[in-house]
């Protein structure tokens, strides 16, 4: 069975005959604290916690012997990134790790706990420029017809969350946590709270509030008080992004388009991409996705270079 001990470390305990086994893991009192930080003063996400978690864990157990996470040092670290690329591992992760084990030595520093920061020297691998996956408007289009189509409350949620990723931008994380009573009233912009607890302002479309009204009555009908405009087979909890992500699957089977093409985080890239089509600009585009460095919105620039490219085609006297 799986037992939590204080300091927030897990032991496993396994019975087999009459032997006991117990397997520690190898994430020390200071990863704890490290992550503790990141909830208490960062806001960070269960997910983003978890994945912290994991990478701090992996390089202790590449340490083993060799020291502690509190006292590796920068030829350690040298040996584990290298060890990373030689078993194959994708450019990003490797780039996630790092920054992870950066992050952590830069809370040991301030700390006091160290008095370097052993990962702050070693290289980013360089990642290789990955344009976003979006879908065509026509695609959306047909996405949503085959949403109408799907029967039920199953149909119905599918419906919903299409209009109001597609009208917003939003997350799935902050579109499953959206509460019961979200887009009820006749504001015209959603506050939404995002990454690190910050705050944004989103426009509301006429469709997607009256889309979220059908879910609301229809799910009224259940007899069952919910906490969410999305909520799970348990009222009180939202539904998981495992089950939205397999309505999406379902959708697209049905729109004639590829499954793998689609998922919750291709819509937002789907929104952020035909927004700049338009006209929209980067900066516009950075509040509305809650982008804290407008660095990262500009993977949207191959967007704006396509318009540019029609734009002087279809006017410039010398264009062919």
């Amino acid at each position: 069975m799986l037992r939590s001990f204080g300091g927030g470390i897990s032991l496993l305990l396994g019975i087999v005959g009459t032997e006991y086994h117990i397997e520690r893991m190898t994430i020390d009192s200071q990863a704890e604290a490290f992550l503790e930080m990141l909830a208490a003063e960062r806001g960070a996400a269960g997910n983003t916690l978890a994945a912290y978690r994991a990478d701090l864990d992996d390089f202790a157990a590449f340490l083993g012997a060799r020291g502690t996470l509190q006292t590796a040092d920068s030829p350690a670290l040298s040996a584990y990134m290298a060890s990373l690329k030689d078993a194959g591992m994708s450019a990003r992760t490797q780039a996630r790790r790092l920054s992870a084990l950066r992050q952590f030595y830069l809370f040991l520093l301030r700390e006091g706990r160290r008095t370097d920061n052993p990962a702050a020297e070693l290289a980013m691998p360089r990642l290789p420029k990955a344009l976003p996956k979006y879908l065509s408007e026509s695609e959306v289009s047909a996405l949503l017809q085959a949403a109408k189509d799907m029967a039920g409350l199953p149909g119905l949620k599918v419906v919903v969350g299409l209009e109001i990723l597609y009208s917003t931008g939003l997350r799935v994380s902050e579109l499953l946590a959206l509460p019961a009573q979200a887009l009820s009233t006749d504001a015209s912009v959603l506050l939404v709270k995002g990454k690190g607890g910050k705050e944004r302002m989103i426009p509301l479309s006429d469709t997607a509030k009256a889309a979220a009204r059908q879910l609301r009555e229809a799910v009224a009908k259940a007899k069952r008080p919910v906490r969410y405009l999305f909520p799970g087979r348990d009222g009180r909890k939202a539904m998981t992004r495992q089950g939205f992500a397999l309505l999406l699957k379902q959708v697209a089977l049905q729109a004639g388009i590829d499954p793998a093409r689609l998922s919750p985080h291709v819509m937002r890239h789907s929104f952020a991409s035909h927004l700049l089509a338009h006209g929209a600009d980067l900066r516009s585009l950075q509040m509305l996705l809650g982008h804290s460095d407008i660095t990262t919105t500009e993977i949207y620039t191959h967007v704006l270079a396509e318009r540019l490219e029609k734009l002087v085609r279809g006017h410039h006297p010398l264009a062919t």
